[in-house]
């Protein structure tokens, strides 16, 4: 089941937003991993309407969603739950019920890039840098 993510979540939503970082960015030195967490932790939080799901057992946040107008702004999953559905259910939310129809995804981020393009994505513009002038380029994604 999809649940609202409550400000008592957000430390617990940090840690699933590192934990997934580690997994799959690879590419992002230490130094700028701590940059975006005290970022996500203290701003990106608050910008977007926050959806997760949790393990039906503990309670346990298993995945988020950041939904800001048509835009996914963010989608992390612990890596735990890597490949049993959650970011598709999420998605699918953000699709299907919040009307969104745009994400970016760092270009080194293949499996990323791969999942959003399965559900009809398609790139529409890249920038050399991050949002932060960061040198990690950006693909902007949007539905065809």
């Amino acid at each position: 089941m999809i649940d609202k993510v409550q400000e008592k979540d957000y430390p617990e939503i940090v840690k699933v937003w590192e934990a997934s970082v580690r997994a799959t960015h690879h590419f992002v030195i230490e130094e700028d991993i701590r940059f975006y967490k005290d970022l996500i932790s203290y701003k990106y939080l608050k910008a977007a309407n926050l959806l997760c799901i949790r393990d039906n057992e503990n309670g346990r946040i298993q995945g988020f969603l950041g939904v800001h107008e048509d835009y996914v702004d963010m989608l992390f999953i612990h890596p735990d739950y890597f490949g049993k559905g959650i970011g598709t259910k999420l998605l699918k939310h953000a699709l299907e019920d919040l009307g969104a129809t745009k994400v970016s995804v760092n270009e080194q981020n293949e499996k990323a890039i791969e999942f959003y393009k399965r559900f009809g994505f398609k790139t529409i513009r890249r920038d050399e840098r991050d949002g932060m002038d960061m040198p990690y380029p950006i693909l902007h994604l949007e539905l065809s």
